[in-house]
């Protein structure tokens, strides 16, 4: 029996490994791809539409052909913003270059002008100072939280709350909704939608936190990550 525990020890310890390796590589590749699409396509439909605007400033006075232009005028923009939006999905750039209070904070914003919500959001007055890891995990829990409301009856209102402090760091959305959380039991039934939270849960395992789905006494669900601050170096 002590040979079967440490046999099953290693192999989760294996496995858990093996996750953070790839979840760490799966959020190198789509950084990389969103700085390619950046780099490589945004800056070639950049140039197209400074070509077009020269071309058609030269166009005789044919309304057709003007009308045509303005066609391929929209529709380079459509693509345009397309292109942005597939890249700030692979990767919110501004987690990494203005930091999380002003990705929260924008995030929270755009998510409560598209649906028509009220979405309120308090963070730490200072900028949370934890590794890159700590900011993604609670981003992608963010977005995860923010895409809940939209699946719960009659949720009208969202409270995102950031708690820093020396030992660790909290993020919460709770919304008002009439579909209440679930909970995140390894015995979850397939096909219930819950993979990306559990995936979650494990992220934040990796980092020594944990992850939780559940019901607010008021009503609304109410989905909490808790990471442990790493030792100062």
């Amino acid at each position: 029996m002590p040979d079967e525990l440490n046999d099953a020890g290693e192999r989760a310890t294996e496995l858990s490994d093996l996750l953070g390796h790839v979840v760490n590589s799966w959020d190198n590749d789509r950084r990389a791809l969103a700085r390619q699409l950046h780099d490589s396509l945004g800056s070639s439909l950049t140039a197209l539409t400074m070509h077009l605007g020269l071309l058609t400033a030269k166009l005789p006075p044919d309304q057709p052909l003007r009308d045509r232009a303005a066609q391929m005028k929209n529709l380079l923009h459509t693509i345009i913003e397309n292109n942005r939006q597939m890249q700030h999905k692979l990767w919110n750039d501004k987690l990494e270059f203005l930091g999380m209070k002003v990705a929260f904070s924008e995030l929270v914003s755009q998510f409560a002008q598209q649906y028509a919500l009220t979405a309120r959001c308090s963070l730490p007055e200072e900028e949370p100072v934890c590794p890159r890891e700590y900011g993604v995990v609670l981003l992608r829990v963010l977005e995860q939280g923010l895409s809940n409301v939209t699946a719960h009856s009659g949720a009208t209102e969202v409270d995102v709350v950031l708690d820093d402090n020396e030992d660790e760091i909290m993020l919460t959305v709770r919304d008002n909704g009439k579909g209440g959380g679930r909970g995140l039991a390894p015995n979850t039934p397939a096909g219930t939608g819950q993979y990306g939270l559990r995936l979650l849960r494990e992220r934040a395992r990796l980092l020594g936190g944990a992850l939780t789905l559940s019901t607010h006494p008021d009503g609304g669900a109410v989905l909490s990550v808790v990471l442990p601050k790493p030792p100062a170096a």
